[in-house]
């Protein structure tokens, strides 16, 4: 979810979810929180002070405009502008239809003479009305029976979102909210369903065992279900929050995601668990050079884990040739526990490829934004190379058709300064858990254009310029 820092500090959080209302049909929520230190306050009428927001919501297919919205967001009134210790919350609500969108958001400090803040953000809407679906995952801050509700009320209940999908040291509880659509489809009236809800590695895709839980539901119109978490123990790094629904043969009907990150330092590798491992007659422990096996573990680094990761950056060099061994076969089993050796052989062949293919002066291929893409991903199913267009850098896009178990359509742009060296870096993508960089147009006409504004997302069409239509239609 963008986060929106304007050039004189104004910061916000947006946040966004789909639901599918019964009588009006599909709806995105939008859900902006502005951090109240950032505004400007100024006196008003009554003698206090108060922030105003400018804001403007834009919802595109192609270039019609589907949907509009402008409107002021006033903070609270405050007394004192020294005191000013809170983030203010909007919340809104755009019925639009099942297809892909985007949503353009547009803000401002009334209070300040300088120029809006704009950023865009690809949405897609799909609830078919002849299956069983999920709704988005809201997070939520907190819940309460409703007693009159509001614009915050959903299934019955008050919901205060949490406008992140970061949880940092000391936050640890997450709670979130879903609704579940046209279950007796596939499960009959009033029919029996079992909702299964994790935590898995984002990395790994594997399920931890600690956070799963299980809940039996009966089908009906709309299921509206809150779940919660206790992070208290779950380490630094990168996860799916995964809702899954099963019949009664166990078999999956449908599932839904939501990308969260944690930063949990208290929780270190433990280091205990690979002095229990036995190395006798496996791959790991025939690695008998300490030099080999270090770098055979730096390999690792765009496969790796958080959590993993600290243990190479922090541990690695000072570690006895054993501990590195038993690190490496961890590693492996948690991947592929039938055949650990067999993934690493795999492995170690991209790792040559990426070698010999992006290494640089300074850098092995491994190292490099693109090997460490290839490597985290795969090949991608396009690649779209420039390298002499009069106004651009050299640049190319790498197209994937999908990304691990539901993304799709996802892209990564990466560009070069100096094309001698071979070192081309990740400017934008829109997969999750990436870089995402709406001025990555403007940074790869650098050559020739460099906008003052930095709000300008885009060029100044170029003669001779390929770049939207390779972003577009990669061939």
């Amino acid at each position: 979810m963008p986060e929106i820092t304007d050039p004189k500090n104004l910061q916000a959080y947006l946040y966004y979810t789909t639901f599918l209302s019964p009588v009006d049909g599909p709806y995105i929520e939008t859900y902006l929180s502005v951090v109240g230190s950032s505004v400007s306050f100024v006196e008003n009428e009554n003698g206090k002070y108060q922030g105003s927001i400018s804001i403007t919501m834009i919802f595109r297919q192609g270039e019609e405009i589907v949907d509009f919205s402008k409107y002021e967001l006033l903070s609270p009134e405050v007394n004192d502008t020294t005191m000013v210790d809170f983030n203010f919350l909007d919340q809104q609500r755009y019925l639009l239809g099942n297809g892909k969108y985007d949503m353009e958001i547009i803000i401002s400090d009334q209070n300040r003479k300088i120029k809006p803040y704009i950023t865009t953000e690809p949405i897609v809407i799909d609830y078919p009305s002849n299956e069983v679906s999920i709704s988005g995952i809201e997070l939520l801050e907190s819940f309460n029976k409703s007693e009159n509700p509001t614009v915050l009320t959903k299934g019955g209940f008050d919901l205060i979102p949490y406008v992140h999908n970061y949880y940092p040291e000391g936050l640890n509880n997450m709670l979130f909210y879903v609704e579940i659509y046209n279950s007796a489809l596939s499960f009959g009236e009033d029919g029996k369903f079992l909702v299964s809800y994790y935590i898995e590695s984002f990395e790994t895709r594997k399920k931890l065992d600690q956070y799963i839980r299980l809940k039996r539901e009966t089908a009906r119109d709309v299921v509206a279900m809150i779940g919660e978490f206790d992070l208290s123990n779950l380490p630094s790094g990168n996860y799916n929050l995964v809702i899954e629904l099963r019949n009664k043969d166990n078999q999956k009907i449908a599932s839904n995601q939501l990308f969260f990150q944690r930063s949990n330092p208290n929780v270190q590798f433990n280091m205990s668990d690979l002095a229990a491992l036995n190395l006798e007659n496996t791959f790991a422990g025939k690695i008998s050079s300490d030099d080999t096996i270090t770098q055979y573990i730096n390999f690792l680094s765009p496969i790796a884990t958080e959590m993993e990761r600290i243990f190479i950056d922090r541990h690695l060099k000072s570690s006895e040739l054993k501990t590195k061994q038993q690190f490496f076969l961890n590693f492996w089993t948690t991947r592929d526990n039938a055949n650990p050796e067999q993934a690493w052989e795999y492995y170690l062949g991209q790792v040559e490829k990426v070698n010999t293919s992006y290494s640089t002066p300074s850098r092995p291929g491994y190292d490099t934004d693109r090997g460490r893409v290839y490597l985290k991903y795969g090949p991608p199913n396009i690649i779209s190379q420039s390298y002499n267009e009069p106004a651009a850098y050299p640049y190319e896009i790498w197209q994937y058709y999908t990304l691990g178990n539901n993304q799709r359509n996802k892209k990564f742009v990466f560009y070069t300064q100096d094309i001698v060296t071979n070192d081309f870096q990740l400017v934008h993508s829109d997969a999750i858990g990436e870089l995402s960089n709406y001025r990555w147009q403007v940074m790869i006409h650098r050559r020739t254009y460099d906008p003052d504004n930095l709000d300008n997302s885009r060029y100044i069409d170029a003669w001779g310029s390929k770049v939207n239509d390779y972003y577009d239609n990669p061939h």
